[in-house]
């Protein structure tokens, strides 16, 4: 059993790392690997660092307002907020903080809509309890940057106290509402307009759900959720997983994203 001094240590590394993190996501920067004794060495650490960020955030009224996840594998629990700020409905343009490369990163994913509140409680709740708790079902884009400047050196814990890259979502059109809709996978078009004198730019991709069933990590992030005390509340999102990984785009040029058959949207990425 730990020690009162070391518990009391061990509180006070993890504030520490939740400060520094906290301050480089508000700046839009990027620093070093944490401190040694302020990096996580596991699951439960980094999760309480990212739960310290988060309550940073909530107490200077930028709460969570979404949360990204995906089924937990023997190697990875992926499981991350994102901030009411960094929420774009819909907007023509989109604003975030560019890659070293002056790049957009972006990963298309669907965005699940709490309808009503899934407050924490000592039994799972069913998939069907679930389900009727969902609104809307849209198309979405999940904003992507590091605060570590060489994140391939960061562990995941490293990158779970982190956010797990996460600078942002952009939610778009709700899914279209055709019956028995193909959700899993779908052909990914991105039109990139590049001016009057140039011809235009088409990334094309076959896209498909990292668990297949993109409710899967849904349905276990509010069971893991509630088991840590931690409730879904009515107009927050989900989204479960990238359908095709990360993509670099350009900023200030007009991108056409069509979703298969699931729909499609237009929008410009700006630098913050």
């Amino acid at each position: 059993m730990l020690s009162t001094a070391t518990i009391e240590q061990v509180k006070t590394h993890i504030h520490a790392a939740a400060k520094e993190l906290a301050a480089r996501r508000a700046a839009g920067t990027s620093g070093d690997l944490l401190l040694p004794e302020l990096r996580p060495t596991s699951f439960e650490q980094a999760f309480a660092i990212q739960q310290t960020v988060a309550a940073i955030y909530k107490a200077n009224n930028n709460p969570i307002a979404a949360w990204k996840c995906l089924l937990p594998s023997a190697e990875k629990t992926v499981v991350a907020p994102i901030y009411q700020a960094d929420v774009y409905q819909q907007s023509a343009t989109c604003p975030l903080y560019p890659s070293t490369k002056g790049l957009a990163r972006v990963e298309p994913e669907l965005a699940f809509e709490i309808a009503r509140d899934l407050p924490p409680r000592a039994t799972p709740y069913t998939e069907a309890e679930i389900d009727a708790a969902l609104g809307h079902t849209r198309l979405a884009l999940e904003l992507i940057k590091s605060r570590y400047h060489t994140p391939s050196e960061a562990t995941h814990f490293d990158a779970l106290a982190d956010g797990l890259v996460n600078q942002g979502l952009w939610l778009g059109p709700v899914l279209n509402p055709q019956k028995d809709l193909e959700t899993s996978h779908f052909e990914l078009s991105v039109n990139i307009a590049n001016g009057e004198q140039l011809q235009n730019e088409t990334l094309q991709k076959f896209a498909i759900h990292p668990n297949g069933f993109p409710k899967a990590g849904l349905y276990w992030l509010v069971n893991f959720l509630s088991a840590q005390g931690i409730g879904l509340t009515q107009g927050q999102y989900v989204i479960t997983g990238s359908y095709a990984g990360v993509l670099d785009l350009p900023l200030a040029q007009v991108c056409d994203f069509e979703y298969g058959a699931l729909g499609q949207f237009t929008v410009t990425f700006t630098a913050k």
